[in-house]
């Protein structure tokens, strides 16, 4: 059997985290933004379609 002592994503060749959190924080970024214009898109609906 192998040996699983050490976590396999610490010593992966080619992991770039700066990458993935700037990845990571755009997803954010972009979540957070399209939050807040769908609620603008329904609160502008509510008032100019009833």
């Amino acid at each position: 059997m192998a040996d699983h002592n050490e976590v396999a994503y610490t010593t992966a060749d080619g992991m770039d985290y700066p990458a993935h959190e700037q990845t990571y924080e755009g997803f954010l970024a972009m979540t957070k933004y399209g939050t807040i214009s769908l609620i603008v898109i329904l609160a502008l609906m509510a008032i100019f379609l009833t």
